[in-house]
């Protein structure tokens, strides 16, 4: 799982149980060396298991035909980046003015199909469209791999072997159930789908057929991407009446102990953490927190927890429920931040 740092914010399922930065970090192993001979072979094993696993042999074989192994996702997915960031530099990165206003476009220019899509799900359109330019560039940026080949190359890496054939297994399913054909299915490098980047059981558990013409298309059809980024968030527990929180201001002294540690040691942890920090905006109040330009927090009925992205001598966020929903589909602190100040842009054009 991806966790404060993240660089770039791949997919909705590698935070549930990929990549590592920071907290989470996963140390590099010894592996043997990878060779096209090695990954011939090893494609043979899993359309073996892939029978066993009852796969009609003609599905298999038009799946895997023309299976290639890619060194550069190897490559990437043992790779850490070098650089440490903060929000303060990788804000402005992540929200430059022309995604800003790319977002305040898209959002008006699907605003008829998103109001309907919120009204279904519960799901505020400007929350959408910000995962929708953050994760793809509004669709532009998919990613080039077969999906397929990307899966069956870091399942054959090994390192994560189990976790990339479920969703390879996952990825034949989707294609069994004929929403998308293989040389269709490109996604990124880890073998994250569409213009929503979802992971293979992502798609299962979350993609909708968001115009009733009986397929998933989470490539083409962006009445399906965006009910299927709606779908996901509601059975996360999104709530419309809330925002996703909001940066606050300190007062002298304060107690950081309040808030979530840094170092949490996984997502359940961290779940409890939050439990543990979670305060009425009341309580917060008479703590002594304000809203960035010293004014009172909003007099709302509503529970929030304490976050420091950047530890204690960085900015400070209370965090309502939406950002946990958030923070499942990429466990980063940073890239909810990304995700909570696009959507505030878009609601709010006078933000600069």
């Amino acid at each position: 799982m991806r966790y404060i740092k993240s660089v770039k914010a791949l997919s909705v399922s590698l935070c549930l149980a990929l990549f590592s930065q920071s907290t989470f970090a996963v140390e590099n192993k010894t592996t043997p060396t990878l060779t096209q001979a090695g990954f011939e072979q090893y494609i043979v094993k899993l359309k073996q298991e892939a029978l066993t696993k009852g796969y009609e042999q003609a599905l298999i074989d038009e799946s895997f035909a023309n299976a290639t192994f890619h060194q550069r996702a190897v490559k990437a997915d043992r790779s850490q980046p070098e650089k440490v960031e903060t929000l303060d530099t990788y804000l402005p990165k992540r929200l430059p003015d022309w995604k800003i206003k790319r977002a305040r476009a898209m959002y008006k220019k699907h605003q008829v199909l998103l109001n309907k899509i919120a009204a279904d799900y519960g799901v505020q359109p400007r929350f959408i469209v910000a995962l929708w330019g953050l994760e793809t560039n509004f669709g532009k940026i998919m990613g080039n791999y077969n999906v397929i080949s990307a899966l069956s190359t870091l399942a054959y890496e090994g390192r994560r072997e189990a976790f990339f054939k479920k969703q390879l297994w996952a990825a034949l399913n989707i294609l069994k159930e004929g929403h998308i054909d293989s040389t269709n299915m490109k996604g990124s490098w880890a073998g994250a789908m569409g213009q929503n980047q979802f992971m293979p059981t992502s798609f299962l558990a979350y993609a909708v057929d968001g115009d009733g013409d009986g397929k998933k298309d989470i490539w083409r059809n962006e009445a399906d991407v965006f009910a299927s980024m709606a779908n996901y968030l509601k059975n996360e527990g999104w709530n419309d009446a809330l925002t996703w929180g909001r940066q606050v201001k300190l007062p002298s002294g304060f107690d950081t102990s309040l808030a979530i540690p840094q170092n949490t040691g996984g997502r359940k942890n961290w779940l409890k953490a939050w439990a543990r920090s979670e305060k009425t905006l009341a309580q917060w109040q008479a703590l002594g927190i304000r809203r960035t330009d010293g004014s009172d927090l909003p007099k709302v009925d509503v529970k929030a927890t304490l976050v420091f992205p950047d530890g204690v001598k960085g900015r400070a966020y209370l965090a309502y429920n939406n950002y946990k929903s958030l923070m499942h589909w990429n466990l980063s602190y940073y890239f909810v931040s990304s995700v909570g100040h696009l959507s505030d842009h878009i609601k709010y054009p006078a933000i600069k």
